[in-house]
């Protein structure tokens, strides 16, 4: 006699079926548990981590650290300090010690390698201080001050890197150091007004400058093209009043002129010993 084979769904079908819907009920509860329990393992649920402070290590030594850790690691910005060592750590997220899950990313902020390029500001004819600050809120740092005579006390006659003048835009590393040359006022004693006529431009200015003298405006002639070149033929104040006296000037205070092409000759002859007769007492 041949024996009947029981099959899977043949047993399944011979139950009743409250039987098989409670089976049914066990085996999702099964399968739903499973499910979870895996899911925990593979997300490490609970299991968290203290964060470590890696600020002030080097970028390698704090990349090491935090993945040997279990983090993972992401550089994201960086800044630029000259009184800090290049590829510092200087921020890091989240903060030391805190408490966070596993293969949390570490999101970091280094120090950068070379300090980055800033346009040079115009300062001339800023005060000190704005200077100073403007100097500041583009990564520059203030160098020397000097002071040369002007009118303009402490107002900035000339900006300077390493001790030649520099323009307004002139791309600079920030940090770098600006010199300042800063109007130091009118001088407390006067001098004769310097007699400029016949004089280049250049002889002009170099005359002045020794003086502590400041160039006023500068007007040259029509058929002047290159201002260098030019003689002065006029100058404000005059070297004598009208009374042929000579006249006073103090040391930053300014001198206007005016160049023609041709080296002029000076029509009136005045004779200056006259005058310094008159006046030797105040100049010695």
């Amino acid at each position: 006699m041949k024996q009947k084979k029981t099959t899977i769904f043949g047993s399944i079908a011979s139950k009743p079926l409250w039987v098989n819907i409670l089976l049914g009920l066990g085996l999702s509860v099964l399968v739903f548990f499973m499910f979870f329990q895996m899911l925990e393992i593979m997300t490490k649920h609970g299991a968290y981590l203290r964060v470590p402070d890696v600020k002030g290590r080097k970028v390698q030594e704090a990349k090491i650290l935090l993945e040997n850790a279990g983090f993972t690691v992401l550089v994201q910005d960086s800044l630029y300090y000259d009184t800090i060592a290049p590829m510092t750590i200087l921020k890091q997220f989240p903060d030391p010690d805190a408490t966070v899950k596993v293969n949390r990313t570490i999101y970091l902020t280094v120090n950068r390698q070379t300090p980055p390029i800033v346009p040079m500001p115009n300062l001339l004819g800023m005060s000190f201080r704005n200077a100073v600050l403007e100097l500041k809120a583009v990564g520059l740092k203030l160098g020397d001050t000097s002071y040369m005579p002007d009118i303009a006390k402490n107002a900035v006659k000339d900006q300077q890197v390493g001790g030649s003048s520099i323009r307004a835009g002139t791309a600079v590393p920030m940090g770098t150091l600006i010199s300042l040359v800063l109007g130091a006022g009118i001088g407390n004693e006067d001098m004769p007004v310097p007699d400029l006529f016949g004089l280049t431009y250049t002889e002009a200015m170099t005359m002045l400058d020794a003086s502590g003298i400041t160039l006023g405006v500068v007007l040259p002639d029509a058929d002047l093209t290159d201002t260098a070149a030019g003689f002065v033929y006029w100058q404000n104040p005059d070297r004598y009043t009208e009374d042929k006296v000579l006249n006073r000037i103090r040391a930053g205070q300014m001198m206007d002129i005016k160049l023609t092409v041709i080296k002029p000759e000076r029509q009136d002859s005045v004779i200056e010993i006259n005058s310094n007769q008159q006046n030797g007492a105040r100049d010695f």
